[in-house]
């Protein structure tokens, strides 16, 4: 079958534009008639995604502990569908039919997570270290660099071992710090040989505001006015004293990998943020403008400016005042260019709106920020497109102007799209046939790869890898596995099989023109 250019027909004629190579100080990209892999710079990456939780399963096993995801989604198991995730996908057991699929998508790299509670199951490695769960992850990334494909991997992807949560409140606690500490630095010297690209830390922004201002995600924290499930929690505080204690946590691993880890030199190391990009609700209202860069500060800047520049935005300070921690001066020095590069996790935009009162009776982070997110504007515009099943608006441009914004912001960092993908609500009653033909996640990933290419090639952005996410359908926290963002379909009623989607089959196309990064020879890039 081909590939109808249709869709994308107009899209690709602004390829002539960019098909000049970029500035000498900025990535060389070479000219293509079409887009693909040969349209990027020599040596970019393109992988697929994938987390612990979401995907492994085989929850007993290996000595596995439990974590907060665990003990969340048994309580809550109407907010996990029904399902506390222990099938999961099985990656577990099935990690090399699952390497066969990346080989077949002609992908270079692949991201994957290293559970906590799996290495230790109960959250120190004075508890007891688990073998199997330790040979495991060694057996994984063997076969993933066997294969040609980079493993990138995330330290912490949300699964706090839940011993530590029930000890002294996980992320709540400063001791946190030291026993992260341990695990990361147990895990550097465990793979570091083998791995060279690591993230400490997933999403922090929803990790603490998901989890502890909303109530959304494990560990369910909120005041009642956040949510009225929440048993415990406050909100407006408890988002920031856990970040604090992720930031200060995340400066000491990286302190470790650079200085005390051996097997790591060469190696780079950063954080996946997860912004979405923002436009003017009016765009005649001045304060609407103005509160894009509040909105940015809070979603982003909370954590990025804080692993640039050593502290949090000034915004942050001047509004949340004493319920913001501080740093001390050694974290400070620390935090400060704590990261090698930008891990980006993209979805979706929103438009800004800008809150003029405020309720200070019930503080939450979003009323922080002063901004309210909509999907439609004061004209009734909608920020982007939506199909019926899509879980998010589809606005491509928006990767684009982040992309450039974080160039111009934070002195053009090298950036890793560590996550950037389609979700599609489907009911257990639809079809393999149905979940197979995503074109709509087709022409998302079309869209966003030529966002990419223009802010690469045109704005001289400096990205160097590219991962979709997500390999297969898996787990999606509290939306269970309803909500579908794989290349492939897990059938979940039939042994869990494994069926290509259409945009399995574009980006595979997409990746078989020009030459992957395992077959450049080293003195060539």
């Amino acid at each position: 079958m081909g590939f109808p250019k249709l869709p994308l027909l107009g899209l690709f004629l602004l390829l002539a534009i960019l098909n000049s190579p970029a500035s000498a100080d900025g990535p060389i990209c070479p000219q293509t008639e079409t887009l693909s892999r040969a349209s990027f710079p020599k040596g970019f990456l393109f992988g697929t995604a994938s987390a612990a939780f979401q995907v492994e399963g085989a929850v007993e096993e290996a000595c596995r502990g439990p974590s907060v995801w665990d003990i969340y989604c048994r309580k809550y198991a109407f907010r996990c569908s029904g399902d506390n995730g222990d099938v999961a996908t099985d990656f577990y057991h099935r990690y090399k039919e699952d390497i066969k699929l990346m080989k077949n998508l002609n992908s270079d790299a692949f991201r994957l997570s290293i559970s906590w509670s799996r290495i230790f199951p109960h959250g120190r490695k004075e508890k007891g270290v688990s073998k199997a769960g330790v040979q495991f992850y060694h057996d994984l990334i063997d076969e993933l660099i066997k294969n040609d494909l980079t493993p990138l991997v995330t330290v912490f992807h949300w699964d706090t071992p839940s011993d530590l949560e029930d000890e002294y409140g996980g992320f709540l606690s400063q001791n946190i710090v030291k026993d992260f500490m341990e695990y990361a630095e147990f895990v550097f010297n465990e793979y570091g040989d083998k791995v060279k690209n690591w993230v400490t830390f997933n999403e922090p922004w929803v990790f603490s505001r998901a989890g502890y201002d909303e109530g959304k995600k494990a560990p369910g924290r909120c005041s009642k006015y956040q949510n009225e499930f929440c048993d415990d929690g406050r909100s407006g505080y408890e988002a920031y004293l856990v970040s604090h204690n992720l930031l200060i946590s995340h400066a000491e691993a990286v302190y470790i990998f650079r200085n005390k880890c051996e097997k790591c030199k060469g190696g780079k190391i950063g954080i996946a943020h997860s912004p979405a990009w923002f436009e003017p609700h009016d765009f005649n209202d001045a304060q609407d403008g103005a509160s894009i860069e509040r909105s940015l500060d809070f979603m982003m800047g909370w954590h990025l400016d804080t692993t640039m520049f050593g502290d949090y935005p000034q915004r942050m300070k001047d509004v949340v005042g004493h319920r913001l921690p501080r740093f001390s001066r050694e974290q400070m020095a620390k935090l400060k260019n704590s990261a090698d590069f930008v891990g980006i996790n993209y979805y979706s935009s929103r438009f800004s709106n800008y809150v003029e009162k405020p309720d200070p009776s019930k503080p939450s982070w979003m009323q922080d920020a002063l901004t309210t997110w909509e999907e439609k504007n004061v004209f009734g515009v909608s920020i982007g497109s939506k199909p019926t099943t899509g879980a998010l608006e589809v606005y491509s441009r928006g990767l684009r102007k982040l992309l450039k914004y974080i160039k111009d912001k934070y002195n053009n960092p090298e950036i890793v799209i560590t996550e950037n993908g389609y979700g599609e609500h489907l009911e257990d009653k639809d079809s393999v046939e149905l979940g197979t033909k995503d074109y709509n996640r087709r022409i998302y990933l079309m869209r966003h790869l030529l966002s990419l290419h223009e802010a690469i090639c045109e704005d001289g952005v400096n990205v160097t890898s590219y991962f979709h996410w997500a390999l297969t359908d898996n787990f999606e926290w509290q939306n269970g596995y309803k909500h579908r963002f794989g290349l492939y379909y897990i059938d979940y009623k039939n042994n869990l099989t494994r069926h290509e989607k259409e945009s399995a089959k574009y980006y595979k196309h997409f990746l078989s023109q020009g030459t992957p990064p395992s077959k450049i020879k080293k003195d060539e890039l």
